[in-house]
C-alpha cells in the first residue's frame, strides 16, 4: 500500500479509468482550438474542463505540479485540493495541455496529461521552473550518465543497444539554449530529431522499449520532467535530471548539482501516467470529431502493476461539431 491507502488495484482499476475520463475531457474541450493560433483560449477550455471532472471523483487529491505555478492560471494551482475528498490520498500532477503551441499551430504530439501517486511522494519542483534531463529506455541504465559528455552517451547507449551510433535518434527541444547541446549530439554521429514542444511525450517515447527514439536530452519545464518521470517509472525506463534555478541576475537558469533519477522525483512504487491525445502524434491519436460523435485515444501508464493500456472511447456529444 501507498501512503494514503491506494493500492495497486484500487489504482489501477478505479483511479486509472476516473483520471481517463479528466484528461479526455480536457481534450475534447480544447478540440475547437487546435489551429486558431489562441494557446491560452486552448489551455483555459482544458484546464475547466479538467478540473471540472476532477471534483467529482472519489479522492483526496493535492495538486504538486499545477496549471497555476507556471502560466499564473487561478486553477489547478500547487497545493490546490481536487475529488470530493473521499478515497486514496494522492498527490496530482497536471498538464491540461502539454504543447499549448502545438495545439494552436495544428501540429502534431499535443497531449492532456494527469499523473498521481500516493500523499507525499512526489517532488514539489515550483521553485525550479527547469530540469536537464536525459532519458532513455531500461538499456540506459548504468550506462548512461549526466556527468559524462554527449559522445560517451550515445556511443555507450550504441553499444548497450547493439546499434551503430549513426541509427541512435536523439530528441532535443528546439530552443536556442541548445544550440550547443545539439552541436555535440550531430558532432556524435547520432541523429537529432528537433521537437518544437510536447516535452513530455518525447520523454516517453525515449522510455518505450521498441521506440524510434533511443534518448532525450535538454533543459525543459520541470513540471513536465515530473510528469515524465511517472511515465520512466511504469516503462521501467532511465531517467536522470538536474535542477535549473532561474538567476535573479540574468534570468539564466543555473544547475543545481544533485543529480535526480526517476525514482526521487516520484518516490514509491504505485504511480500512474495518464494522457489523450490532443492532436495526433507518434504516441496517440488526436480527438476526432464526427458529427455529434468524437473519438478519443488514451494512455494508462502504471508503475504498480508494471502495465501500458491503450484506451480508445467514443462520445457522443449530443451536439454537431461547429
Amino acid at each position: 500500500m501507498v501512503p494514503g491507502g491506494a493500492g495497486n488495484d484500487l489504482l489501477d482499476r478505479y483511479v486509472a479509468l476516473e483520471l481517463v475520463h479528466a484528461t479526455e475531457a480536457a481534450a475534447i474541450s480544447a478540440q475547437r482550438w487546435i489551429g486558431g493560433g489562441d494557446k491560452n483560449s486552448a489551455d483555459a477550455a482544458a484546464v475547466d474542463a479538467m478540473r471540472e471532472y476532477l471534483s467529482t471523483v472519489d479522492i483526496a487529491g493535492r495538486v504538486v505540479i499545477g496549471e497555476g505555478e507556471k502560466d499564473a492560471a487561478p486553477m489547478l494551482f500547487n497545493g490546490e485540493l481536487v475529488g470530493t475528498g473521499r478515497g486514496p490520498a494522492l498527490d496530482i500532477a497536471v498538464d491540461p495541455i502539454d504543447g499549448t503551441t502545438l495545439t494552436a499551430a495544428g501540429r502534431p504530439n499535443a497531449l492532456c496529461v494527469i499523473a498521481v501517486s500516493g500523499r507525499d511522494t512526489m517532488l514539489d519542483a515550483s521553485a525550479t521552473f527547469y530540469m536537464d534531463k536525459i532519458v532513455t529506455d531500461a538499456a540506459g541504465r548504468g550506462v548512461v550518465h549526466m556527468d559524462n559528455t554527449v559522445a560517451a552517451n550515445v556511443q555507450a547507449l550504441a553499444n548497450a543497444k547493439g546499434k551503430p551510433v549513426n541509427q541512435i535518434q536523439v530528441a532535443v527541444l528546439d530552443r536556442p539554449r541548445h544550440k550547443a547541446l545539439i552541436d555535440e549530439i550531430r558532432s556524435s554521429g547520432a541523429i537529432t530529431l528537433l521537437i518544437p514542444d510536447g516535452d513530455v511525450a518525447a520523454g516517453i517515447n525515449a522510455a518505450r522499449e521498441g521506440s524510434a527514439v533511443d534518448m532525450a536530452l535538454g533543459v525543459g519545464g520541470s513540471p513536465e520532467g515530473v510528469l515524465t518521470a511517472c511515465a520512466v517509472k511504469a516503462l521501467g525506463g532511465y531517467m536522470q535530471v538536474r535542477l535549473h534555478r532561474p538567476d535573479p541576475l540574468d534570468g539564466e537558469a543555473a544547475g543545481l548539482s544533485r543529480i535526480w533519477e526517476a525514482e526521487d522525483l516520484v518516490q514509491g512504487p504505485n504511480a500512474l501516467f495518464i494522457a489523450t491525445g490532443l492532436t495526433d502524434g507518434d504516441l496517440l491519436r488526436g480527438v476526432q470529431r464526427r458529427g455529434d460523435r468524437v473519438r478519443t485515444e488514451s494512455l494508462i501508464l502504471s508503475s504498480g502493476t508494471r502495465t501500458m493500456r491503450r484506451v480508445q472511447s467514443d462520445h457522443t456529444t449530443g451536439r454537431p461539431s461547429t
